[in-house]
């Protein structure tokens, strides 16, 4: 019996853990000793669990014992499957997923050092030439790129590398490309690119992920931790800024009139929670009522705000958020399940945790949660899977 338990059910977010030397064998020559490495200049306390996790793999009793139920078990460095790719073969067959999109979790590292352009950009096509290694042993995982925005020339030389080297979707930050807005006519090649190659855009916690202003920080406190202890992750009053970068994204692609020239183009936002996805579609529609009278812009959509997000966007709650009242209030076509596997924020049992809140919903809309919105956003990239026994589903990755 699989953890999915003979349900079909799509990963929309995973990460793999990467060691300080992951990037090293994808590093172009001319940038060798240019990139600072992964997890920073000097050897520290991930280095040690990373040294612990390789050590379990020549103890055949400690392997299976932290193979046996991964979800549950430890998380990050020290997860079953965070950094080794035959592990997370083993762990997709545990759990039974037909398929898993798999994110970063330190990797952009050197990419965000990067002293100049040209080296930030190598950074990029190293990771995604690394990620495209580490999914390619298995037909499951799904491997995101990620594509810097802020030059177009080579945004599009990077997206096409990255397809070359097997990722089947493209992340990017939140935030502004560069000093413009994604709407821009001049990102219009790259829209193209995605919306001709049928590749999905990814909107991910991290990069561009607005927090707290800092002037809020000054409250005559020590700063407390974040959730697991360290120093750079999110704290209680970061937790509600997690969608206003991602709402002003989509609000500009809307406005600018992205999704009207490019109606194939689709994405998903990732990690963000998405309690609050119903009243921002409300919001659009109502500011679009209130500001059409006077703004030759909106004039020219042809359809609803909320209308291109239905059509383009795909949303994954946390597991602790209520999914099926989120249904029941923007629609069943808008959520997808995700683990977050290896990070605790997936928890112990986000199956369980999301299998709870839809209980009360017909079969056929559960099912749209936890298989068919996904295959909408992940189109032709994915036409077929291999699945766990008793479960079926029509596609196998292309």
């Amino acid at each position: 019996m699989t953890y999915a338990s003979g349900r079909v059910i799509h990963d929309a977010d995973s990460h793999v853990m990467e060691t300080r030397t992951w990037l090293d064998p994808y590093i172009e020559p001319e940038f060798v000793g240019k990139l600072q490495p992964v997890l920073g200049e000097q050897p520290g306390r991930i280095d040690k669990i990373v040294d612990e996790a390789r050590r379990r793999r020549t103890d055949p009793e400690a392997d299976a014992k932290a193979a046996l139920h991964p979800i549950a078990g430890p998380k990050g460095w020290i997860a079953y499957g965070a950094f080794e790719p035959s592990e997370r073969t083993k762990v997709i067959d545990g759990f039974g997923f037909a398929s898993q999109l798999v994110f970063p979790t330190a990797g952009l590292g050197p990419m965000k050092a990067a002293p100049d352009e040209p080296t930030k950009y190598a950074a990029a096509r190293a990771y995604n030439r690394a990620i495209g290694a580490f999914c390619a042993h298995d037909p499951r995982l799904i491997a995101v790129a990620y594509v810097p925005l802020d030059n177009v020339p080579f945004a599009l030389e990077a997206t096409h590398a990255a397809l070359a080297a097997g990722c089947r979707a493209v992340m990017f930050s939140n935030g502004a490309p560069g000093d413009r807005s994604p709407g821009h006519p001049a990102l219009d090649p790259f829209w193209q690119l995605l919306s001709d190659r049928d590749v999905p855009f990814m909107l991910h916690i991290g990069q561009g992920t607005m927090t707290q202003p800092l002037p809020f920080r000054n409250n005559g406190r020590e700063r407390a931790p974040d959730l697991h202890g360290g120093g750079e992750n999110l704290r209680f009053c970061d937790y509600p800024m997690l969608w206003i970068a991602p709402q002003i994204f989509l609000t500009a692609m809307i406005y600018d009139g992205v999704f009207m020239r490019f109606p194939k183009l689709r994405g998903g936002v990732i990690e963000s929670a998405a309690g609050w996805v119903p009243e921002f579609l409300r919001a659009l529609d109502h500011g679009r009522r209130s500001f059409g009278r006077t703004d030759p812009y909106l004039q020219q959509l042809d359809l609803l705000p909320s209308e291109y997000l239905r059509r383009a966007v795909k949303f994954t709650p946390f597991p602790n958020e209520d999914v099926g009242r989120m249904i029941r209030d923007g629609g069943p076509e808008l959520f997808m399940f995700s683990s977050d596997y290896p990070h605790p924020e997936g928890t112990s049992d986000p199956l369980g945790k999301f299998a709870s809140s839809l209980e009360s919903l017909d079969a056929s809309i559960q099912d749209r949660f936890f298989r068919a919105n996904f295959e909408e956003m992940l189109g032709s990239q994915l036409q077929s899977v291999r699945v766990a026994p008793g479960a079926e589903v029509a596609a196998t990755l292309a």
